[in-house]
């Protein structure tokens, strides 16, 4: 061959053409913890609502209220934060309320406050779980900090 391209050898030519990966071709659901918190704190005030009219039950029934639904807004406000450190702070609030829940939701399946206890159990492997996410997501939260500009 003569000419610019000689000194290189065979000019090959190539195709960029993109092959679709697995992942590409299966839909993914969407995961939207807002959502899940939302149904979460639901199924929170439908339990507490189901509960005895004793004092204890009227009693517990505002504790876990009060920090069964308290994740929700302050995933919200954790959402807006106006810095990294503040950030952390809110999502320590929903992780802290969430283990209060937790211990609250033990308390009445163990006495028991509601009639049928079997409907505790899922909201306590509800709170577990988010507990798991909001403690994973402070780890990486603190894990990198943000760098001084």
């Amino acid at each position: 061959m003569s000419g610019a391209g000689s000194d290189a050898g065979p000019v090959r030519k190539t195709f960029n053409i993109q092959h679709s990966t697995l992942n590409a071709q299966r839909p993914r659901p969407a995961y939207d913890l807002e959502e899940r918190l939302l149904e979460y704190s639901a199924a929170i005030i439908r339990m507490a609502e189901g509960m005895g009219a004793s004092v204890a039950a009227r009693h517990v029934a505002s504790q876990v209220l009060r920090s069964g639904t308290a994740a929700l807004p302050n995933h919200g406000e954790a959402q807006a934060a106006e810095s990294p450190a503040d950030f952390i702070h809110k999502m320590s609030l929903c992780l802290k309320e969430l283990r209060e829940t937790r211990r609250w939701l033990l308390l009445i399946q163990r006495v028991p406050l509601v009639k049928n206890a079997e409907v505790i159990a899922p909201l306590v492997a509800e709170t577990k779980e988010l507990i798991r996410i909001f403690y994973s997501s402070l780890r990486t939260a603190r894990k990198f900090p943000p760098q001084p500009e």
